[in-house]
């Protein structure tokens, strides 16, 4: 049975491996993009071009209002969802003493409130279907903590907590709601680091000595999202190379 998938953020890095994966296996894919994103339409012509079919739709996931037009839009161009992955996210990286008001809101606006934003849009209609998947995407930092994160990483472990409570309440409706946690992967914002700093500072931590791979987040994602994930609910499932463990 074809099943629609609906990401956040999917035009770069995680977000787009995960929409490359998903259609892979047949998924209708949707991914929203920020309403200023300039390159928004050059992207989707491109990858439709390459042979890959998506659709996109502008939604600050930020704003309830645009996230509840973004998926009536959505739903009504392509037909209903049945698994959302709320992937989009920022960083204000900067020190609690010099971190502003400012600093703190825009990430946990874009962050958190995003997940409330998007998964209300999402509930009815899987409850009515009896299915769905929601998949959130988190950070091993969020578990961990990072050094100038403070925002961040509350924004990032408060996903999920927000994943258990929920999980609660629609386990009974065939609904099955997760999180992951990655690690340092090699997205292109990671690969601008420099390599001495990679080298001496980030792959230290990693057990694996290495980064990891969009493909590999996005193959996890791909599995939380289908039939044979059913059982598997509630859970935080860490993806860092060993880089943390509990």
């Amino acid at each position: 049975m074809s099943r629609t998938a609906l990401v956040t953020g999917g035009m770069g890095g995680l977000g787009e491996a995960i929409c490359l994966k998903l259609e892979a296996m047949d998924y209708e894919v949707i991914t929203t993009y920020s309403p200023g994103n300039r390159k928004a339409k050059d992207w989707l012509a491109k990858m439709n071009g390459e042979g890959h079919h998506f659709h996109a739709f502008a939604c600050d996931v930020a704003d309830y209002d645009s996230a509840a037009a973004c998926w009536q839009a959505a739903e009504a161009e392509v037909g209903p969802i049945d698994v959302l992955i709320n992937n989009a996210g920022i960083t204000r990286d900067v020190t609690f003493r010099k971190m502003t008001k400012g600093d703190w809101d825009a990430v946990m606006k874009t962050n958190l409130d995003s997940v409330f934003n998007m998964t209300k849009q999402a509930l009815p209609g899987m409850t009515d279907r009896k299915w769905g998947r929601v998949i959130n995407v988190s950070s091993v930092n969020g578990q961990k903590g990072a050094f100038g994160q403070t925002n961040y990483a509350a924004a990032k472990a408060g996903m999920h907590g927000f994943t258990k409570a929920l999980a609660l309440e629609v386990a009974k409706s065939g609904i099955t709601v997760n999180t992951i946690s990655p690690g340092y992967i090699g997205t292109n914002m990671v690969m601008a680091i420099d390599e001495a700093v990679l080298s001496s500072k980030i792959l230290p931590q990693i057990p694996m000595s290495r980064l990891g791979k969009p493909e590999e987040v996005a193959g996890l994602c791909a599995y939380l999202a289908s039939e044979e994930a059913a059982f598997l609910t509630g859970a935080n499932i860490s993806i860092n190379g060993g880089q943390h463990m509990f």
